[in-house]
């Protein structure tokens, strides 16, 4: 079939309108977030049903095009863009959501639902969704549970595989499989729900998915602690936690990613002297938990602290504490402000260049030596690259950021995977393998591993449509 003919066969199911082929429509799909990595989709089609996608896949699968199905396109691996000659599926018009069902408390959200829009959805029915990230307007559903997302509440609630109840999916022959009961208990055969999260798009198109609810945490307070380095932070954390069974955030971020924020964003630093580490927590419950927070700052940390909770201003606590200064605030405004430090890392990072972003875990009782390390590493091989890091302190995920280097040169990619690999930790906590990390899979995945997901990817795709390339080295001729 002509790229011509598959065009018009998809404008017939779709609309001549949801088929893109000029190549200013096509270029916002055809770049991913960071700006690394794209390439030209042959066309991009944007159902907005579940059997259109069936009918997309079929037309696809018949031409022998691959496809590659894309959400909020928030990705930094490369996973959700072409390399080269691809359909582009988009899934933002699947953005039906359902009732929110309060005696389950859950609710049935289309692929193409923003996180955000869930939000909302929730929190008016008094629920909320456990998983929060900073891309939320724009990251959508269908993309959050095919990469298995993470953010800043993993260490309460759990990723997103662990909100799934049920899910609605196209293979690549056009069958569908639906499974939205949502039911509590159902030990009738393989879990197809936990097999798609993290798949990259790779086994099928997600549609729909069935999500559980939170009870609404509607009181928050945030602190920022200023420390002198991760393991100080690590300590802290240990000595809090056990007070604190309303932390929901401990986010680590340093010196240089604070300075590069504040550039980039005009505000103001933190406090009146930089600190070479800082760790952020935010507890939230039904009740205010400003108090819990502020005891737990008082007697778990060895020596005293103060800390005001007039919008983050900032006391000095006695030199026997290791927080060396803290901001506590539990207005909105100032809990914003200090998210802020956090949240416009990535955007800060982009706006400073292209950046090779590692996203890695590592145990607990490696994290620190390897934040030390990774930055020597770094330098020796590519002398004034920036490092910039920041992540989640409560559940060992770090993100590496290096500025400064070509975005073709791998050398410091390689270095750093390896010696997390040899640390025994992951090469991806959080947003996939993709194709920035195709090659060195193997690092963290056994042969057996490897071997196992094949099997599945054959089984479910024996042409290798669905995004090929990405997770698993099984990229199809694009150019035909």
């Amino acid at each position: 079939m002509t790229g011509d003919a598959l065009a018009g066969r998809l404008r017939d199911i779709v609309g001549s309108q949801h088929v893109l082929t000029d190549a200013d429509l096509k270029a916002g799909y055809e770049t991913d977030w960071t700006g690394r990595f794209q390439g030209k989709a042959r066309l991009v089609v944007r159902p907005s049903r579940t059997n259109e996608v069936a009918a997309v896949l079929v037309a696809c699968a018949e031409a022998g095009v691959p496809v590659v199905p894309q959400g909020g396109n928030t990705g930094l691996v490369g996973g959700s863009v072409p390399s080269g000659g691809e359909v582009v599926l988009s899934v933002r018009r699947l953005d039906e959501i359902g009732e929110v069902d309060a005696v389950a408390g859950q609710v049935t959200a289309g692929a193409g639902v923003t996180l955000a829009t869930l939000q909302a959805h929730a929190r008016a029915a008094r629920l909320d969704f456990g998983v929060d990230i900073p891309a939320r307007d724009s990251a959508t559903i269908g993309g959050m549970v095919a990469t298995n997302a993470g953010g800043i509440h993993v260490m309460r609630f759990g990723h997103m595989r662990q909100q799934v109840a049920g899910i609605e999916a196209v293979l690549a022959d056009g069958s569908i499989v639906s499974r939205l009961s949502g039911l509590q208990k159902d030990n009738s055969g393989y879990d197809l729900a936990g097999l798609l999260a993290g798949s990259e798009g790779t086994l099928a198109v997600i549609t729909k998915v069935r999500l559980r609810l939170v009870p609404q945490r509607p009181h928050r307070v945030v602190a920022l602690l200023a420390l002198g380095d991760t393991a100080a932070a690590q300590d802290t954390l240990t000595a809090l936690r056990p007070g604190l069974p309303s932390l929901e955030a401990a986010e680590i971020f340093y010196r240089e990613g604070v300075e590069l924020v504040c550039e980039h964003s005009g505000l103001l630093p933190p406090f009146a002297e930089p600190y070479p580490c800082y760790l952020l927590l935010e507890c939230a419950g039904r009740m205010d938990p400003a108090t819990e927070l502020i005891e737990a700052l008082e007697t778990s940390p060895p020596g005293p602290l103060s800390a005001s909770r007039e919008g983050g201003t900032p006391r000095r606590p006695a030199d026997a504490s290791p927080i060396l200064d803290t901001a506590v605030a539990t207005d909105r405004p100032g809990r914003e402000r200090l998210w802020a430090y956090r949240e416009l890392h990535t955007s800060a990072i982009n706006a400073a260049g292209i950046p090779h972003k590692l996203d890695v875990s590592l145990p607990p009782g490696e994290l620190a030596a390897f934040e030390r390390d990774v930055r020597a590493l770094v330098a020796g091989a590519a002398p004034g690259a920036r490092v910039i890091l920041f992540g989640h302190l409560g559940d060992g995920n770090l993100h590496v950021n290096i500025l400064g280097v070509p975005p073709e040169d791998e050398t410091v990619d390689d270095l750093v995977l390896r010696m997390v690999a040899e640390r025994g930790g992951s090469i991806s906590a959080e947003h996939g393998i993709g194709r920035a990390k195709l090659r060195w899979l193997s690092l963290t995945r056994s042969e057996a591993d490897i071997a196992a997901m094949r099997a599945i990817k054959q089984a479910v795709d024996p042409s290798g449509i669905l995004n090929p390339g990405v997770l698993l080295n099984t990229a199809m001729d694009c150019g035909r």
